[in-house]
Parts: structure tokens; C-alpha cells; sequence
């Protein structure tokens, strides 16, 4: 059985998104954060706290653009449901904690970040190859798409132009 706790933290990533794909296809990313929490002491000076790390696991299009969008270091804001699990590991009873992600985004009181509207529909799959960015040819100079794909599942390409990516300026 598992409690699931509407949570909201604002951290930053310990590491790059981790991202997989499940049997039936379905993204999984992993993300660390840590949090610090700032106090106040006695004598009205601010002090780091002790930090904290949560996991956080986002499915599907959450994932994917998480493991494209998001780097080691960036200041990111997460909201979703803290569950809890117990399991038996070599017959120890323990216990484990995440968040599952409904939203991640930058934080944007560290840096600005241009936005990508993507597509609505289905996304690539586990068997895609997909370069955009920098690394893509750039649609005004030869007239096709800003994209390089190769799949041997359906693909649905994003509607808008070139795509300039999703960087972070500090």
C-alpha cells in the first residue's frame, strides 16, 4: 500500500535526468534534487541548513522533455505526490520515498529560460533517434525540417519552425 502527499520543492539537480523506456514503451526519467533550507539564527544572520535529497520520477512527455530540456546544476522547481513504498530486500522490511512528478520547470529566480512549445500528440518512441538544436541543419537554409529523426515507430514532428532548444542564461 502507498500514501501519496501533494508536494512542492524547489532544489537543484544533483545529477543529469537519468532517462528509460519501460516494456511498452512508456518514458521514465529519474531526477535527483537537493533542497537546502535557509535559517535564521539568533543573531538574525542566514545559515544553510542541512540539505536534503528527494528522487523524482516523471513519466511519458514529462520525462522526455525533462531528460532534453534539464542538466546537472540547474535550479529546478518540482511539484507532484510524495508516495511512500515499503518492500522486503533480503528479508529486511524497508522503506523508500520519491516524488512522482505532475510538472518541472527551471526556477526562474536563478536565469531565464526560452520555451519550446512541443507537440500535444504522441512522441517519439524508445527506438527514435531525434537531434534538434544546435546539432540539426537549420530549415531556412535547406528547406527541410529542423529535424533528424530515424524511428521505427510513428513520429510526430512538432508543428512549429527551427528549433533554437531550451537553454538556461545565468
Amino acid at each position: 500500500m502507498s500514501t501519496k502527499i501533494p508536494v512542492s520543492i524547489a532544489g537543484n539537480l544533483v545529477a543529469d535526468p537519468e532517462l528509460s523506456f519501460g516494456e511498452s514503451g512508456v518514458a521514465h526519467a529519474k531526477l535527483r534534487v537537493a533542497v537546502n533550507q535557509r535559517i535564521q539564527g539568533a543573531d538574525g544572520a542566514w545559515h544553510d541548513g542541512e540539505t536534503v535529497f528527494h528522487n523524482v520520477s516523471a513519466f511519458r512527455a514529462l520525462a522526455e522533455n525533462s531528460a532534453n530540456s534539464l542538466k546537472k546544476g540547474d535550479p529546478v522547481t518540482v511539484a507532484g505526490e510524495l508516495e511512500f513504498r515499503a518492500y522486503e530486500k533480503d528479508g529486511e522490511r524497508r522503506e523508500a520515498r520519491r516524488i512522482v512528478a505532475d510538472t518541472i520547470g527551471p526556477d526562474l529566480r536563478f536565469g531565464t529560460a526560452l520555451y519550446q512549445r512541443s507537440s500535444h500528440t504522441a512522441v517519439a518512441g524508445p527506438d527514435a533517434d531525434v537531434h534538434a538544436g544546435l546539432e540539426a541543419p537549420i530549415a531556412a537554409e535547406i528547406g527541410s525540417p529542423a529535424y533528424n529523426i530515424t524511428s521505427k515507430s510513428p513520429v510526430v514532428m512538432p508543428p512549429f519552425g527551427v528549433v533554437a532548444g531550451n537553454e538556461m542564461s545565468y
